[in-house]
């Protein structure tokens, strides 16, 4: 079985990245751990925790998009609705409340959503995020539960993944004949140039 560690990055898009880095390292204390760039475009890493991290593509004609509710149903082409961050406790919670009312931008009170706690807030270009603590006595990862009264037959085979629905996996690719074609990050692996 395929063994994930987490959420590499999640890419967003940006008009401003100045605003962008304001709201996610300096307001929300996100370390920026890695900055691509040249004339009309950026691409820059702001580390989530020790394995997940978000990214914004800074596209000089690129706007916010319009703010919309948390989890509202939409009509037409649609793929995201928002992103959630995990923070450890309820008191890392009242943290961000507060200082992003600090910074007179909207947040939500606390929702107790019985597993988890969140707040509800929006960033400099509208991408609407929630912040989540864990409930401990109700571990859905440990004890996953299925409470949709009508649920689908394929959510009925279980939490675990199910053989028989795509075809298995061909004889694995030698080592020798695996090819990396260089991309853009390559250039994290050379000094940096001394200005």
């Amino acid at each position: 079985m395929i063994r994930y560690n987490g959420i590499n990055h999640l890419a967003m898009v940006t008009g401003d990245m100045t605003a962008t880095i304001r709201f996610w390292r300096d307001l929300l204390e996100m370390r920026l751990v890695a900055g691509l760039g040249r004339p009309g475009y950026r691409h820059y890493f702001f580390e989530i925790s020790p394995n997940d991290m978000i990214s914004f593509f800074e596209w000089s004609d690129a706007r916010p998009i319009p703010e919309r509710d948390h989890g509202v149903p939409v009509k037409g082409p649609v793929a995201f609705d928002h992103l959630s961050i995990g923070v450890d406790t309820d008191d890392d919670l009242w943290t961000l409340k507060e200082k992003l009312e600090a910074a007179d931008i909207w947040v939500s009170e606390v929702i107790d959503h019985g597993f988890i706690h969140s707040i509800y807030s929006f960033d400099p270009n509208n991408i609407p995020i929630e912040f989540s603590a864990p409930v401990a006595s109700v571990n859905l990862r440990q004890k996953p539960q299925m409470r949709d009264k009508e649920p689908l037959p394929a959510a009925r085979e279980g939490a675990d993944p199910q053989a028989g629905h795509w075809p298995e996996r061909p004889q694995p690719t030698p080592p020798d004949q695996r090819t990396m074609y260089p991309g853009e990050g390559t250039l994290f692996v050379v000094p940096p140039h001394k200005e």
